[in-house]
């Protein structure tokens, strides 16, 4: 399994607009350096108002910092954004409080789709160049999730991935460095803890269960249980 220059992001935008990774490229480094002072002053300012007044605060002056920012958009006090001129937000996404997303690596980018909620402490890092991070409409992710890697992310809509599960994209091998890139389908549902390794596509409607290290791919509709990692059968 492997990933275009651009896959992550193929007809999925409904009508937003979009920015690929040959866009992103086209900034000059004063440009993107002048940027990033300007966030992180904006962002030091802002980022511990409380809610309610510090969010409609942080929803007028972050606008101009992320490539785009849709309606009703919450962003709660103590979040940390570096690189948010990398990074889309769509309608109604909602980011509690405390949440890291840092896209600071060199034609990375973040796209949270409609009615997407990371919960307290959530952690997306690119920590390598030219990696997409996509997460689609509805989709949950629940306190201290951590989404990391140097290849390409990309998880479905309506999946629920509970607290502490840590997903990643790049791997070191004997030789090189691995980045094949990590799948999740629509309609996943991941348990606390859960680890999913570079390479791994989850299948449509499976459920991972408790504590499991997902090292090869999943198929579709399936229950995997942890102790001893078994698929048990396929869900309905």
């Amino acid at each position: 399994m492997s990933f275009g220059s651009s896959a992550p992001f193929t007809n999925l935008n409904k009508g937003y607009p979009v920015m690929n990774i040959q866009e992103i490229s086209v900034f000059s480094k004063d440009r993107i350096l002048q940027s990033r002072v300007l966030e992180r002053i904006v962002i030091s300012l802002l980022r511990e108002i409380p809610a309610p007044i510090g969010v409609l605060i942080r929803r007028y002056c972050y606008q101009k910092l992320f490539f785009y920012m849709g309606k009703s958009v919450s962003l709660q006090e103590g979040i940390d954004v570096l690189g948010a001129n990398s990074i889309t937000l769509y309608d109604e996404v909602k980011i509690l409080q405390n949440v890291v997303l840092d896209m600071q690596s060199p034609d990375s980018y973040l796209r949270l789709n409609r009615g997407v909620v990371l919960d307290r402490g959530v952690n997306i890092r690119a920590t390598g160049e030219h990696c997409q991070i996509d997460i689609g409409e509805r989709t949950y992710l629940g306190p201290d999730v951590c989404i990391t890697g140097t290849g390409h992310i990309r998880i479905g809509e309506n999946c629920l991935i509970s607290a502490h599960t840590r997903i990643c994209a790049g791997n070191y091998g004997a030789f090189e460095l691995s980045r094949k890139g990590t799948i999740i389908e629509d309609e996943c549902w991941l348990g606390d803890g859960v680890k999913i390794l570079d390479g791994v596509t989850i299948g449509r409607g499976s459920i991972i269960g408790t504590g499991c290290v997902v090292t090869k791919d999943i198929p579709p509709q399936t229950i995997v249980i942890a102790v001893p990692k078994t698929m048990i059968k396929e869900s309905n």
